[in-house]
């Protein structure tokens, strides 16, 4: 993966986008929240779900415990091209719908209903006049997003999982 294109999120806003890999997270009531955020997510496109992890916070400490995050990576293939700026506003609007509050007290133990992170992204790539859009065929065409790289362990084993071994 250290091989694939890596690109800072603002450089592409403007970009039409038409498959996008995601890391789902929850450290509270995942069991209701991450089914909300697939069927939404459905609601966009064809979706392939990876195997969910459960994992520690990696900011705990043994003076501040937190509890445990689920987390799972998504494949989505739009329905319609969108902007990775829409992609962004739709995902927040998402974590909204799952009742996420940014908590800004720094010694808070934060409660993540949801988080929903782009990973990876293939944009719209043109064939010919005729076609409005086509997706890429090539492992080397997904573009990294440079502020998720390196991804964590449960990230990489998610895309593994869902592009590296259904190519």
């Amino acid at each position: 993966m250290a091989t694939l294109t890596q690109c800072a999120p603002e450089i592409l806003q403007a970009q039409s986008v038409v498959e996008v890999v995601l890391a789902l997270g929850s450290n509270y009531q995942a069991e209701k929240y991450l089914p909300i955020a697939r069927e939404s997510l459905a609601a966009l496109g064809e979706i392939r779900l990876s195997t969910a992890f459960q994992n520690p916070d990696f900011t705990a400490t043994l003076e501040q415990p937190k509890p445990d995050y689920t987390n799972q990576c998504v494949y989505l293939a739009l329905n319609t091209p969108m902007s990775l700026q829409r992609l962004q506003q739709t995902f927040k609007a998402l974590e909204g719908d799952c009742n996420r509050r940014r908590q800004t007290e720094p010694k808070q133990v934060r409660r993540v209903t949801m988080d929903i992170d782009i990973l990876m992204i293939k944009m719209a790539g043109k064939e010919n006049s005729l076609s409005k859009y086509s997706t890429f065929k090539s492992i080397s065409d997904w573009i990294v997003m440079a502020d998720r790289y390196p991804f964590k362990a449960h990230e990489e084993a998610g895309v593994e999982e869902l592009i590296l071994t259904k190519l």
